[in-house]
């Protein structure tokens, strides 16, 4: 299956670790992810000089290809923002998911989409855990 991982690049990298983990545990199951480069320490040097358009038309080529997505939404980024919506309108399944305690978005948590799953979480494990469930529910 093919996974579009969203997660902040140029609106911060304080969940880098978080990002890093994910992406390996999806890789580790098997999933092709798409934006894995994300989860890069490197990925704001290694986008620094590509055009904006370039960048633009890759990410959405991605979440058109995609089966699924997943975003980690703790960090406020517009361009985690904007492929989210994206996901969503073209009916793809999402699941955005963020640690406990922090206050996100209300564009998230008040999105009723039928395709969007929210979930917080306070642990790798219990990341990992919503991420098997939310994959678990597309596959069955």
């Amino acid at each position: 299956m093919k996974i579009y991982f969203s997660g902040s690049i140029s609106g911060g990298r304080e969940h880098e670790a978080i990002y890093q983990h994910l992406v390996a545990h999806l890789q580790a199951q098997g999933y092709v992810v798409l934006s894995a480069h994300v989860a890069d320490s490197a990925a704001i040097e290694a986008e620094k000089d590509m055009p904006p358009r370039e960048v633009f038309e890759r990410d959405v080529n991605w979440v058109k290809e995609c089966e699924a997505m997943i975003a980690e939404v703790s960090t406020p980024s517009l361009g985690v923002g904007y492929e989210y919506g994206l996901a969503v309108q073209l009916g793809k399944p999402v699941l955005c998911v963020y640690r406990s305690g922090l206050r996100i978005s209300k564009m998230i948590t008040g999105n009723t989409a039928p395709n969007l799953s929210v979930a917080t979480y306070s642990s790798d494990v219990e990341l990992d855990e919503r991420v098997e469930a939310f994959l678990k529910n597309l596959t069955e």
